[in-house]
C-alpha cells in the first residue's frame, strides 16, 4: 500500500473514533471520506449505470433484456431520437447512496472520492472518452444567487482535475428562469419549460469541439437536450451528457 493510502487508513480511523458518522441511509457508521456521507454497504446497494449491452446507446436508460456486446451500440430505446445529445450516460440510478450524493451537493459544493471515480470511468468509455470540452449545464443568475453556486460547475471542476479535459463556464448561459420541474410533470411538460432556455454567446469557442456536458440528474432529458441543440447551433460537432444520477 502507498504512503497516501497509508494516511488515509489512518485518518479514517481516528476520525470514525473522535468524531463518528452515521450513514445517512442505514445505522451504519461511515469509515471512509472517500464515501461521503453514505457507507460502504449502502455504496454497494446502488444500481450502476453503464454496462455495455443493458442500456440504450443514446440516452442510457436501461433496455430490455441482453445483447451480444458487439452489438451493444445497436441498442435503442427509441424514446430519445428527437434528443440533442449525441449520447447520455450517468453513474447509477437516482436512489440510494447516489441521491444522498446528489441531495448533499445540492446543499454544499462537495462531491466525493467514490462518486469522482465513478465519473471518471465512465467519461473513459466510449463514446464520451471522445469529449474535447467539459461545460456545465448552467443555472439562471436569479437560481445561481440562491443556492450560492452551481452544483454542475462542481461535477465538472472535479471531474476536470481527474481526466485533465478543460472546463468552460462563459460560453454557455441560461437566459430563461424556468420553474423547477415538480413530480408529476411529463416529458412533454418539462420539455416546453426549457424550450429555448440556453444560448451561446462565444460560438468560436465550441466550434468544432466535442462538449461533455455535465449536470446532477437526468430526469427526462429535456434539459441536456435543450442545452445540446444550442451548443450544436453553435457549431459543437457532438455533446455528450455525463449526469450523477438519472431517474428510474
Amino acid at each position: 500500500m502507498s504512503l497516501k493510502g497509508s494516511v488515509n487508513l489512518l485518518i479514517d480511523a481516528l476520525l470514525s473514533v473522535i468524531y463518528p458518522q452515521r450513514c445517512d441511509l442505514c445505522p451504519n457508521l461511515v469509515h471512509a471520506r472517500s464515501d461521503g456521507t453514505t457507507c460502504a454497504t449502502c455504496w454497494e446497494d446502488i444500481e450502476l449505470g453503464g454496462i455495455a449491452g443493458t442500456i440504450c446507446s443514446k440516452c442510457g436508460s436501461p433496455a430490455l433484456g441482453q445483447v451480444p456486446l458487439e452489438r451493444a451500440d445497436q441498442v435503442r430505446c427509441r424514446r430519445c431520437d428527437q434528443d440533442e445529445f449525441t449520447a447520455a450516460r450517468a453513474c447509477g440510478v437516482y436512489e440510494g447512496a447516489l441521491r444522498s450524493a446528489v441531495l448533499r451537493l445540492k446543499r454544499e459544493p462537495y462531491v466525493c472520492e467514490r462518486v469522482i471515480k465513478m465519473l471518471i470511468e465512465i467519461q473513459a468509455g466510449e463514446p464520451l472518452n471522445r469529449a474535447s470540452m467539459i461545460i456545465p449545464v448552467p443555472l439562471h443568475d436569479e437560481r445561481r444567487r440562491v443556492r450560492g453556486f452551481n452544483q454542475a460547475e462542481v461535477i465538472a471542476d472535479a471531474l476536470s482535475n481527474a481526466c485533465h479535459l478543460p472546463v468552460n463556464t462563459a460560453t454557455l448561459l441560461r437566459t430563461v428562469h424556468t420553474e423547477r420541474h415538480r413530480a408529476g410533470m411529463d416529458a412533454k411538460a418539462r420539455r416546453d419549460s426549457v424550450v429555448h432556455a440556453f444560448a451561446v454567446i462565444h460560438p468560436r469557442v465550441v466550434e468544432a469541439e466535442r462538449i461533455l456536458l455535465v449536470d446532477d440528474v437526468f430526469t427526462t432529458g429535456a434539459t441536456s437536450s435543450s442545452a445540446a441543440g444550442a451548443l450544436k447551433e453553435a457549431g459543437a460537432s457532438e455533446v455528450f451528457v455525463l449526469t450523477l444520477a438519472r431517474a428510474r
